[in-house]
C-alpha cells in the first residue's frame, strides 16, 4: 500500500517523517499522471505543487485555516491530502470538479477559478477573523501568472496597509501561466529567481548551517529570514517590502522542509507576509517539461506513457479554424493585430504570432488591460483582435463599454469557449456575454454556425471601423457545414417550407439542434422555418416580417435565456407590433455542474426531442385555448 492511500485528511501528514515525505510527492506525482490521462483535466500545475501543498498542510490546519487556491486548476493535490481520491470521474458528471468546491469539502473556499482574485478574498477573510475575534491563519496561494492581472496588485495595495494584520501570501513562482509569464512583474520576480549571489549564499547556508550540530538548523532559519538590508545585497525584493509586506524566499518550492519552515516563518510574523516559492510545472513527468508550449497545462485523455490521445477529435476546432483564418486576414491587412489575456496558444494565436511577432501582445491576465489596449490600437489607425475565453469578458465589460464603444472604436473581440464548456464547471461556461453585450450602442454581435461563417463573418467583424464587433463558438469540434437554402435581409434561411407554421430561430452553433426539431415536428405534420440570423445583435430588421408569417416563434441558444437573443427577438416583435407567442429556450439562470457539454444540453433541455416537444405542446395548447 502507498502512502497516499493512508491519507485521509491534513492531519495524517503530520507524522510522517523526511523520508516518508519524498515517498509520499512520489506517489502523488504517480498517482496524477495515471488518473488525469484517463479522464483528462490540468496536469502540469498539479505537478508543479505537490511539495508545496504538503508543506501547506502540514505547517496549517485546514480548515480552521483558510488555504486559499487562486487559479484552483492547481488544486489536485489538496483535494488528494484532504480526502479526496477518487479521480475516476474527475470534472465528469458526478463525480469531482477540476477546481475546489464546496459541495465537496470544507477544505475549499473559492470555487470561481477565476485568476487573480484570491488576494481580495484573504484581505475579507483577514479583516473578518480580527473583527470576530478569532486567531486562525489566512494563507492565499497565488500563481501561474496570476499576479499579472491588476485586482491581485488591488489587493496588495489594501493588504499592504494594514501592517498588524497576519496574512500570509504564497507565489507559486513557476514563470507560467499557460504559457511563460509576460511583463514587468514576471521579469521581477525572474531576477528573484536567479539572482546568482543570492542563489550561491543561500545555497552555502543550507549545506553549511544545517550540518552545523545543535544550533545548525535554527541559524539557518534565523539567516533565511533574515532583513531586508541583509536580502538586498543579494536580491533587488525591495517592491514587496517597500509596499509593506515582509518577503521570504525565494524558496525552493520542491523541497518540503523549506518551505515548511519558510511557511512556519511567516506564521510567527504578526503581519502581512509575502513567500515566494519557486516550482516547476510538470516537475516529474518528462513529457510535461519537453513540451515547450503549456508544460502540459490540460491535457485531454491519454496514453501516460506515449501521451498519445486516446479519444482523438472528431474534426478541426473552432479555435484552429479561427486561428488560421485570422493568419491569413493577417497575411492580406497589415492594420489587423491581435491582443491576448495570457492565453496566446488556447485561443488559437500561434500562427499570427509566428508570422506576426511584431502584431501580437500577450497583456498577461489583464482582461480590462485587453481592451483599454484595444482602443487605443483602433484609434491610433489600427485594427486589433482582442481573443479570450467568453467567461473572461465579463471582466472587461465596463472598459468594451465605455472604452471602445463610447469612443466608437473599431474593435473586434473574439470569444473562445462561448456556451456551455461543459467538464470546467460552472466559473467556465461562456454563458452571459449574449446577455451583458444586449445594452452595448452599436455593438455588432455573430454567432457563425459552422467553419465557413466563422470564417465569413471574422472577415464582416474586422471590417468594421467605427464600433466594436464580437464574434463567438465554442470549445467543441466544428461539426459539418450547413448551407443556407435562402436569405431574407441578412438572414440565412436554413429550411424553408411552405406553410409553416413555426420560425425556429436558431443561434450560432445549435443550428444543427433546430434542424433535427424541425424533422421531429414535420414528422407530427408541424412545418417549421429555420433561420439562422447570423448576426444576432442588432436584431435584422427583416425578422418581424418574417415572424408575421407564423403561428410561433421560438428561439434556441446557448446562452443564459435570461437578457439573451430570445429577449432581444421578443423586445424587436414588440416594437414592430407582431404579436404572436414566443418560446425561448436556451440556459437557465443557474449555474451549471460540470459534466460533459452533451451532457450538459441536454440536463437544460437544449436537444431536438425536447424542443421538438415543447413546441408541440405550446401550439396544441394555442389551439385548445381558441
Amino acid at each position: 500500500m502507498s502512502i497516499l492511500e493512508n491519507i485521509r485528511g491534513p492531519r495524517d501528514l503530520k507524522a510522517l517523517g523526511t523520508n516518508e515525505l519524498g515517498e509520499l510527492a512520489g506517489d502523488i506525482r504517480e498517482f496524477l499522471i495515471q488518473a488525469v490521462a484517463r479522464t483528462g483535466g490540468h496536469l502540469g500545475p498539479n505537478l508543479g505543487v505537490v511539495e508545496l501543498t504538503i508543506a501547506l498542510h502540514r505547517a496549517f490546519d485546514s480548515p480552521a485555516d483558510r488555504i486559499l487556491w487562486d487559479t484552483g486548476h492547481q488544486s489536485y493535490v489538496h483535494k488528494l491530502l484532504t480526502g479526496r481520491q477518487d479521480f475516476s470521474k474527475l470534472r465528469g458528471k458526478g463525480g469531482l470538479s477540476g477546481y475546489p468546491s464546496r459541495e465537496e469539502s470544507e477544505h475549499d473556499v473559492i470555487e470561481n477559478s477565476h485568476a487573480s482574485t484570491v488576494l481580495g478574498w484573504a484581505d475579507g477573510l483577514a479583516k473578518a477573523r480580527d473583527v470576530s475575534g478569532r486567531e486562525d491563519h489566512v494563507v492565499a496561494v497565488i500563481g501561474d501568472g496570476a499576479l499579472t492581472g491588476g485586482m491581485a496588485w488591488e489587493a496588495l495595495n489594501n493588504i499592504a496597509a494594514a501592517k498588524d494584520r497576519p496574512l500570509i501570501l504564497v507565489v507559486n513562482d513557476n514563470e507560467r501561466s499557460y504559457g511563460p509569464t509576460i511583463g514587468g512583474v514576471a521579469r521581477h520576480l525572474s531576477t528573484l529567481r536567479t539572482t546568482d549571489g543570492y542563489e550561491r549564499a543561500l545555497s552555502w547556508g543550507k549545506d553549511a548551517l544545517q550540518n552545523t550540530p545543535v544550533v545548525g538548523r535554527q541559524l539557518y532559519e534565523s539567516l533565511h529570514g533574515a532583513k531586508k538590508g541583509f536580502k538586498d545585497a543579494f536580491a533587488p525584493q525591495g517592491m514587496f517590502e517597500d509596499l509593506g509586506l515582509k518577503y521570504v524566499g525565494p524558496v525552493d518550492g520542491h523541497d518540503i522542509a523549506a518551505v515548511e519552515s519558510a511557511l512556519q516563518q511567516a506564521k510567527r510574523f504578526h503581519g502581512p507576509v509575502l513567500v515566494h516559492c519557486l516550482t516547476e510545472k510538470g516537475r516529474g513527468y518528462a513529457p510535461a517539461l519537453e513540451d515547450e508550449a503549456d508544460h502540459f497545462h490540460t491535457v485531454g485523455v491519454m496514453d501516460p506513457l506515449t501521451c498519445e490521445p486516446l479519444t482523438p477529435p472528431s474534426g478541426p476546432s473552432w479555435t484552429s479554424v479561427f486561428g488560421a483564418e485570422i493568419a491569413a486576414i493577417g497575411e492580406e491587412r497589415p492594420d489587423v493585430v491581435a491582443i491576448t489575456a495570457a492565453m496566446l496558444h488556447p485561443v488559437g494565436l500561434t500562427e499570427f504570432a509566428e508570422r506576426f511577432p511584431d502584431r501580437v501582445w500577450d497583456v498577461g491576465i489583464a482582461e480590462q488591460h485587453a481592451a483599454v489596449s484595444a482602443a487605443g490600437l483602433a484609434t491610433g489607425g489600427l485594427h486589433p483582435v482582442v481573443a479570450l475565453y467568453a467567461t473572461f469578458l465579463n471582466r472587461a465589460f465596463d472598459q468594451l463599454l465605455m472604452d471602445v464603444a463610447l469612443h466608437r472604436c473599431g474593435v473586434t473581440f473574439v470569444l473562445d469557449r462561448a456556451g456551455v464548456t461543459g467538464v470546467d464547471g460552472p466559473s467556465h461556461n461562456g454563458m452571459w456575454d449574449m446577455s451583458i453585450l444586449q445594452c452595448v450602442p452599436g455593438l455588432r454581435l455573430a454567432a457563425p454556425r459552422d467553419a465557413d461563417q466563422l470564417r465569413a463573418q471574422l472577415r464582416e467583424a474586422v471590417d468594421v471601423d467605427d464600433a466594436p464587433t464580437v464574434v463567438r463558438f465554442p470549445k467543441e469540434s466544428v461539426g459539418r457545414t450547413l448551407p443556407a437554402v435562402g436569405h431574407v435581409g441578412g438572414m440565412d434561411i436554413l429550411r424553408g417550407e411552405d406553410n409553416a407554421e413555426v420560425l425556429l430561430v436558431s443561434v450560432g452553433v445549435l443550428a444543427s439542434v433546430c434542424l433535427g426539431a424541425a424533422d421531429l415536428l414535420a414528422e407530427r405534420g408541424i412545418n417549421c422555418t429555420v433561420v439562422d440570423p447570423r448576426w444576432v445583435k442588432p436584431v435584422d430588421e427583416q425578422l418581424a416580417p418574417l415572424a408575421a408569417r407564423h403561428r410561433l416563434v421560438a428561439v434556441v441558444e446557448d446562452n443564459s435565456r435570461s437578457g439573451g437573443v430570445g429577449w432581444a427577438v421578443g423586445q424587436s416583435l414588440r416594437d414592430a407590433g407582431v404579436d404572436i407567442p414566443l418560446r425561448t429556450f436556451g440556459i437557465p439562470e443557474q449555474f451549471l455542474a460540470h459534466a460533459k457539454r452533451s451532457e450538459v444540453l441536454a440536463d437544460i433541455g437544449l436537444t431536438p426531442v425536447e424542443i421538438a416537444g415543447r413546441i408541440s405542446a405550446a401550439l396544441a395548447h394555442k389551439e385548445s385555448a381558441q
